[in-house]
């Protein structure tokens, strides 16, 4: 597809996922940059006339610990308890600033915390993307962040990744990136003769290496990761943006089809929420935990001590194998019967007249229905 007629058709998104980074809500003294916030929101409430807006937000963390007054010693990032201590602090004053700015514009906020283990499980995601409909539904715009009281992998990570699994719980037809650069360029950008990309057709590793690592302090998340989401993105069918979140109008102007920042063609079309979640559910990292259940094995990694246990659990609980099939069942030979028997057919087969003592004791181990009129099936062994 031209790159022309790729950014017309971005025109005719129908639900949009906008992910705003810290560097884009935070000033260069890492302070809380309300008036910024406020412009974006305007932006925002003009991008959704017509669309179903979710907006992913950072600087949960930043804006704690202006609460606090923590300052970050200049080369020594602080600690996890640290980060999320400033998260739990900001996080409410980060949904107060969204809530004040969007209702200004007539739109209602709620808050979604989520992890990426959250919609790793199959359940969470369908009561989260349930949640996620009747909010749109409603004319909501759900402001989304990491739960980073309880996230110890994504608060050293970024919220790029976590835009991606929104955009698939949503079904999202464009995600956009407002950061704090204009896009993705060929070289670091503060270069003499950096040239920024406007289009990119396929993310190769040449797009990754260029991408670069983390942007500032503040912003864990970098280049590297937008690419790797968008590069995720791509194979579900879901363009990506990179914009610059100090741009005025940049959201609107991309909107309109006008060549600014940069844009990520989709490899393939749109997946639904269910071959989505399927996607990003067998992409699992090497050395992820994986939960037991019929039909596969659990383990770290595939460690052969735990994949041993396993199977003998298996073994005792009669669970089938992937490819081995139901384990054969063992026969049981009966319990030898004395001549006369015992216990209650013992006791029907003395009754029955006519009958010799040696069939008594075959008739105390075998009780044919038709004979006896009991609930026994024909030829079943009663023990007795």
């Amino acid at each position: 597809m031209p790159a022309p007629m790729a950014r017309m058709a971005l025109s005719k998104s129908k639900r949009l996922v906008v992910k705003v980074g810290t560097g884009t809500l935070t000033d260069r003294g890492g302070r809380f940059d309300r008036e910024n916030c406020n412009r974006l929101a305007a932006e925002l409430a003009e991008a959704a006339r017509g669309r179903r807006l979710v907006v992913v937000t950072s600087g949960a963390v930043a804006l704690g610990a202006e609460r606090l007054h923590f300052a970050r010693p200049k080369g020594r990032p602080w600690d996890i308890a640290t980060k999320q201590a400033c998260a739990a602090v900001g996080q409410p004053h980060l949904v107060a600033a969204w809530g004040a700015a969007l209702h200004a514009h007539g739109l209602e906020v709620a808050q979604v915390l989520l992890t990426a283990d959250d919609l790793a499980s199959r359940k969470r995601f369908l009561n989260a993307r349930r949640t996620f409909a009747r909010l749109l539904d409603a004319g909501v715009v759900p402001v989304v962040n990491e739960n980073d009281t309880v996230a110890v992998e994504e608060i050293i990570g970024d919220n790029d990744t976590l835009a991606g699994l929104v955009a698939s719980c949503v079904e999202a037809d464009l995600v956009a990136m407002l950061t704090d650069v204009e896009g993705l360029y060929d070289r670091d950008p503060r270069e003499a003769g950096a040239v920024l990309l406007r289009d990119v057709a396929r993310v190769t590793a040449e797009v990754e290496r260029i991408a670069g690592g983390a942007g500032t302090e503040r912003s864990v998340g970098g280049m590297a990761t937008k690419v790797k989401a968008a590069r995720r993105l791509a194979t579900q069918g879901v363009p990506t943006a990179l914009l610059s979140g100090r741009r005025p109008r940049a959201l609107s102007a991309l909107l309109a089809g006008e060549p600014v920042g940069t844009v990520f063609a989709p490899a393939v079309r749109r997946l639904d929420a269910r071959r989505g979640w399927l996607s990003r559910r067998h992409r699992r990292r090497p050395g992820a935990a994986v939960r037991a259940r019929p039909g596969g094995l659990r383990g770290r990694g595939g460690s052969p001590d735990r994949r041993a246990k396993d199977l003998r659990d298996r073994a005792r609980a009669r669970v089938p194998v992937p490819g081995r099939g139901r384990p054969p069942e063992r026969p049981r030979a009966p319990r030898p019967v004395t001549s006369g028997g015992g216990g209650r057919a013992g006791e029907r087969a003395k009754a029955r007249p006519g009958v010799s003592r040696a069939a008594r004791g075959t008739a105390a181990a075998s009780c044919p229905r038709e004979a006896e009129g009991s609930e026994w099936p024909p030829g079943a062994i009663v023990r007795v």
